[in-house]
């Protein structure tokens, strides 16, 4: 953690590699917090699986996507096609939502 002073404003970054330890106090408020879970639908019925037929490429629209870097890695790690991958799995995402509602 690095605070910086400027004039009156204060620069706070955090290290994920070195997170600020919780007082036993905010744990325990932390620990009583409730979780609401009422906005994300059920993902019963859903396997995650390697794509097996792939959509042709004539359905397919080229953007600019921005994901978080661990992310990206472990769809990397999978090897060659490793987008076809990241598209299948948000294409699992929109079916299990579409059955959902």
């Amino acid at each position: 953690m690095k605070l910086k002073r400027t004039g009156k404003i204060v620069k706070f970054r955090l290290d994920p590699m070195n997170p600020p330890q919780l007082t036993a106090k905010e744990r325990a408020a932390l620990d009583a917090a409730p979780i609401d879970y009422s906005d994300i639908p059920p993902q019963r019925g859903v396997n995650w699986t390697r794509p097996g037929a792939l959509v042709p490429t004539e359905n397919k629209q080229q953007i600019t996507l921005r994901l978080d870097a661990d992310v990206l890695k472990f769809f990397k790690k999978t090897g060659k096609r490793y987008q076809s991958r990241i598209n299948a799995a948000l294409r699992e995402y929109v079916e299990a939502h579409r059955r959902a509602v």
